[in-house]
């Protein structure tokens, strides 16, 4: 796998794609994975997905749901019929991509609907052999109108928090509040757990209507999160802060570009834990 990883990283999608052949190749038919969990599961066995009833799996995050929804199109394309079985907190927003498609809620049961092939939905890329060049094509992929806006200055949405699968990625909140001395700008906290003080709250728990708050700012700052996707899948202009160990999505650590969201821009920490340099880049970018 770290040959995949080193291949994501610098965007050769096409020798991930290999790898990830290699991979199922080599598993044994039949092989359980159902005890790992599900995360981990490996769901695709390789059939291909054309003129079949397909079952998409999302057993990942919600942020990785949102950056690979964007593929759902391309497999109703070809597909006969496509089922997705998603977290609960993003079928109203799933249901504003284009075309047409079931969606069920993901629960710890099994799915109660007759399909031909399953795929879990990070398995996608490589089921449909995305590349580089089609995956920032289709932004903004959710139909969503804008919020009514209340602000009078550049109004910017932060979120600190990463959640609690890596700690490593929130950003300390006193840092992010350092962005209230830029002159001419409105903070507007998107944190829903322990809110950041001293800014306008627009949290709430309900994604389509954060989706709507969104696509009403200027700006999102966040750390790698669900908001960061969402807001890049939006079209919204975005800044994604990241460590210095960044995920293998946000490519090499020089880059400050990303192919899956036009719209969006990295910072990334020179050094682990260097949150510090992260801001003050981003604050000589906004005062610019």
């Amino acid at each position: 796998m770290n040959d995949w990883f080193e291949a994501m990283r610098c965007a050769d999608f096409a020798a991930a794609w290999q790898i990830s052949d290699q991979i199922l190749a080599q598993r044994q038919p039949g092989e359980a994975c159902w005890h790992l969990p599900r995360h981990e599961q490996w769901v695709w066995d390789g059939r291909p997905l054309a003129h079949q009833r397909v079952l998409v799996r999302c057993y990942h995050g919600l942020g990785d749901t949102i950056q690979f929804a964007r593929c759902l199109p391309m497999l109703e394309a070809i597909a006969r019929e496509t089922i997705v079985w998603v977290q609960p907190a993003l079928i109203e927003l799933l249901s504003t991509l284009r075309g047409a498609r079931r969606l069920l809620p993901l629960h710890e049961g099994t799915p109660d609907v007759e399909y031909d092939v399953d795929v879990e939905i990070m398995e996608l890329g490589h089921a449909l052999r995305l590349q580089p060049e089609h995956v920032g094509e289709s932004v903004p992929y959710f139909r969503v109108e804008a919020a009514q806006r209340p602000f009078q200055g550049f109004s910017i949405g932060l979120v600190a928090a990463s959640g609690d699968w890596d700690g490593s990625r929130s950003i300390p909140r006193s840092l992010l509040c350092s962005l209230k001395k830029v002159s001419g700008v409105e903070l507007v906290n998107l944190q829903l757990e322990n809110p950041m003080r001293g800014m306008t709250n627009w949290s709430t728990p309900d994604i389509l209507e954060l989706a709507k708050r969104v696509r009403a700012l200027d700006l999102v700052i966040a750390p790698d999160t669900m908001l960061a996707h969402l807001a890049g899948a939006l079209g919204v202009r975005t800044w994604t802060l990241l460590p210095s160990a960044a995920d293998w999505r946000w490519h090499q650590p020089r880059r400050t570009a990303s192919p899956w969201y036009p719209t969006m821009r990295l910072f990334r920490q020179p050094k682990p834990g260097d949150w510090e340099s992260v801001i003050r880049e981003v604050v000589e970018t906004l005062s610019t």
